[in-house]
């Protein structure tokens, strides 16, 4: 269902009588938006899973991560120049519906919601972890259950109070890698020895363990299911366009800065971390960084270190049940979930979906207590497969947006993509090796299997479940061109009679 900009009411279907809000509040500003996207993408896939990235490549790592974010950059100029011209609360889920058909928005929407689920329990357990290196007498489900709580509650406040959180949880994990880049920084230039590790730091420790390839290109191609995990949550910068004060300044600055910013915390840090430590031994018994400055012997860091990990846990965590909620919010609206997600508290929060995700979450509770130490590798990888099948859709939902603009002498977007379509095409085949690299490792082929088998289970649920208006192209309003680029939907009539 569109979301006009101006945020004029929405039904909510099936809403209960009382003071709840009819639309979802624009609260959220540029400051925002940027730290929301910085919190997802900067979280547990570099602070924890980013050992397991070095393992496979070795200092090569450094450029899977280029490359990995080069394409991420352009999966998210795609998501910017549909969510400028269609500022919905469902973003790509909803762009999918309207131009690749409603059984791709259906498919795209709640794999989103899959991997967001997935992605937090892989956050929670890293949370659980990083808290076992200050009280390793304490059952790590303790801290997944509690942390579930009170994220939860968080949520449930206004969007404003959220996005408030999750501004400060990042700026004090960006904060944290400028200094630990510039610190190390100077410890490589000025060779300050701390002592503890046994080798002297330098950029020397790149090429001096096997050299820059040790596992030769293998070892790069395996490194991509991890690296492409630790991307994941970018995205969250489209669902931000339902809820922002002004989707067509603040999305353009957004994409352009964080993706850039992103890659460059991840390879500069990443580059510091294995010259002031031999990348061979860096283990993944909790976090690198916490490893790497302990083995340094820097007085007090392991423990600063840990608190940072620890908050970029939380925000991670914080920014996975938003775009989970808002995604599902769009389904409701769409007639693929149940219209209960679509009631919206008097703060503007759809309440429902934060329910939901808690109870989600509650499953990592169950996995920390059973498999402990198998946990994290393996939702890993499944949230790999989901967060590259989602921006494959978002890509193609581009092109065929593209194709429709010029078939029908649309005007221009305003916040285009570079490098079309070509830039585009590659990508998409890029994301596509990433699936089939999943597939050719061992430890990452489960991700293709329960994969394949969600969206076997998506489909079967389409056909017997969805009715009436789910199978309808979703309606979006087109910014630029200022008129509506589909006919409202029967369901979306009848939601507003009964409002």
């Amino acid at each position: 269902m569109q979301q006009a900009p101006s945020a004029a009411p929405a039904a909510t279907t099936g809403a209960a009588a009382g003071p709840v809000a009819t639309a979802l509040n624009r609260g959220l500003n540029v400051r925002h938006i940027r730290f929301m996207a910085l919190g997802s993408a900067i979280g547990t896939g570099l602070f924890y899973g980013s050992a397991a990235a070095i393992q496979k490549a070795g200092p090569a790592v450094l450029f899977a991560y280029m490359i990995g974010g080069a394409a991420v950059f352009m999966v998210m100029r795609a998501l910017g120049e549909m969510a400028v011209r269609h500022p919905v609360s469902g973003s790509f889920g909803q762009y999918a519906s309207r131009y690749l058909g409603p059984l791709a928005g259906f498919v795209t929407g709640w794999t989103y919601v899959f991997e967001m689920a997935i992605v937090a329990i892989a956050d929670v357990t890293a949370f659980s972890i990083y808290m076992g290196f200050w009280f390793p007498q304490v059952d790590r489900w303790i801290w997944v259950l509690a942390i579930i709580l009170f994220l939860g509650a968080m949520n449930l406040l206004s969007v404003k109070v959220f996005g408030e959180l999750e501004f400060w949880f990042s700026l004090i994990k960006v904060s944290a890698i400028i200094a630990m880049i510039a610190g190390g920084a100077a410890i490589i230039v000025f060779g300050f020895q701390t002592g503890g590790s046994g080798v002297a730091p330098g950029l020397g420790n790149l090429v001096e363990h096997g050299g820059m390839f040790p596992n030769g290109f293998g070892g790069v191609l395996a490194a991509f299911a991890v690296v492409m995990f630790a991307f994941g949550g970018i995205e969250t910068i489209g669902i931000t366009a339902g809820e922002a004060a002004n989707p067509k300044k603040v999305i353009p600055q957004a994409v352009n800065t964080v993706p850039v910013r992103v890659l460059l915390f991840y390879v500069l840090t990443l580059g510091v971390l294995m010259s002031l430590f031999p990348w061979n031994e860096i283990g993944s018994n909790g976090s690198p960084f916490v490893q790497i400055f302990d083995g340094l012997g820097i007085p007090a860091a392991p423990h600063i270190l840990n608190a940072v990990v620890i908050t970029a846990a939380l925000s991670a965590i914080n920014s996975d049940i938003f775009g989970a909620g808002r995604i599902l919010y769009g389904l409701s609206q769409q007639g693929h979930a149940p219209a209960s997600f679509g009631k919206i508290s008097r703060h503007g929060v759809p309440w429902m979906t934060v329910v939901l995700m808690g109870g989600i979450l509650l499953v990592g509770v169950v996995l920390n207590a059973v498999i402990p130490e198998d946990v994290f590798v393996i939702i890993a990888s499944i949230a790999t497969f989901a967060t590259v099948w989602v921006w494959v859709m978002i890509l193609a939902s581009h092109v065929a947006m593209k194709r429709e603009i010029a078939r029908n002498g649309l005007p221009a977007s305003e916040f285009p993509s570079p490098l079309w379509p070509a830039a585009s095409v590659l990508t998409i085949a890029f994301m596509v090796l990433v699936i089939v690299i999943l597939g050719v490792f061992e430890d990452t082929r489960v991700a293709l299997y329960v994969g394949a088998a969600w969206l076997g289970l998506l489909v079967v649920a389409y056909r017997l479940w969805v009715r009436g208006g789910g199978r309808r192209r979703a309606e979006l309003v087109d910014e630029t061109a200022a008129i509506p680029v589909v006919k409202e939907s029967a369901a979306v009539k009848e939601s507003s009679v009964r409002s």
